[in-house]
């Protein structure tokens, strides 16, 4: 699902202040549980509902950040809800994740395969994977048994696609033409 250029660019301020600040890791996990707590059918429908006073959201934004060393990120959280924006909060969270991975040379691979890897498989592509493209690879392993076998990695604008349907699909089209 893309997201929104609005959550990008409050995902970016909010990385910038937390890295200027020292305080990525406090950031990231107060911005998951944030997400989480917004993840909850009846929480998302109470700070979307037009019948709830706008003091009941903040009352409700400041009963889940408590802390004194949350104020920031509740500050983000209220400017969030202030704008109408507070359901794209988990889009956010995801874009700062992904900003502080990358700040911090790690890389994501989505890894599909037909059946599931072992501990031992899921090592093998993470290490040969992290030596092609010169980064620490965080793995998300898929099962899409469409493929047949084989294995379909995608890494930042990579694509590394090793299936059997793709090879069939090539097979086919050379034997067509």
């Amino acid at each position: 699902m893309p997201v929104p250029g609005a959550a990008k660019r409050y995902a970016q301020a909010a990385f910038e202040i937390a890295r200027e600040r020292g305080e990525l890791d406090q950031w990231e996990q107060d911005l998951r549980q944030l997400a989480g707590v917004l993840a909850n059918p009846s929480v998302s429908d109470f700070f979307e509902s037009p019948a709830v006073p706008e003091t009941a959201k903040r009352q409700a934004i400041e009963a889940i950040l408590p802390d004194e060393s949350q104020q920031l990120v509740r500050n983000l959280t209220l400017l969030l809800l202030e704008r109408g924006r507070l359901p794209q909060l988990p889009q956010v969270a995801e874009v700062f994740q992904q900003l502080v991975m990358e700040e911090r040379g790690i890389a994501v691979a989505e890894v599909t395969t037909a059946v599931p890897l072992d501990e031992d498989e899921q090592a093998q592509v993470r290490e040969r994977v992290a030596a092609l493209i010169g980064k620490q690879v965080e793995m998300r392993p898929r099962v899409d048994p469409d493929i047949i076998g084989g294995i379909v990695v995608r890494v930042e604008d990579n694509l590394i696609d090793g299936s059997v349907r793709t090879q069939l699909h090539q097979l086919r089209q050379r034997m067509v033409s």
